[in-house]
């Protein structure tokens, strides 16, 4: 017979939660103002909303937009673009 003297995977989540995830900055449908600051491999454009990695679908490096949360991972959230507000292109090109 094994005694559980505590300090287990179960008391771990009680505090993260029942799959062991910590709590997320955000919630899904819930919509956020962001500021897209860069741009993924895939080109989504990624904003952090509290160290969260947030990856946003048709936005632009430089963009301020508000966002929905469609999808929340572990280690990052999928947003889709409800308003773009600004867009600030970079200019290329010598002065």
């Amino acid at each position: 017979m094994v005694e559980d003297i505590g300090g287990g995977r179960e008391a771990e989540e009680g505090a993260r939660g029942p799959r062991g995830f910590s709590p997320k900055p955000v919630k899904i449908d819930e919509e956020y103002e962001i500021d897209i600051k860069e741009m993924s491999q895939r080109g989504e454009g990624i904003a952090r909303i509290e160290g969260l990695v947030v990856f946003v679908p048709q936005a632009k490096l430089g963009d301020h937009a508000r966002i929905r949360i469609t999808r929340i991972s572990r280690k990052f959230a999928e947003a889709e673009l409800v308003e773009r507000q600004k867009h600030e292109e970079k200019e290329t090109g010598p002065l």
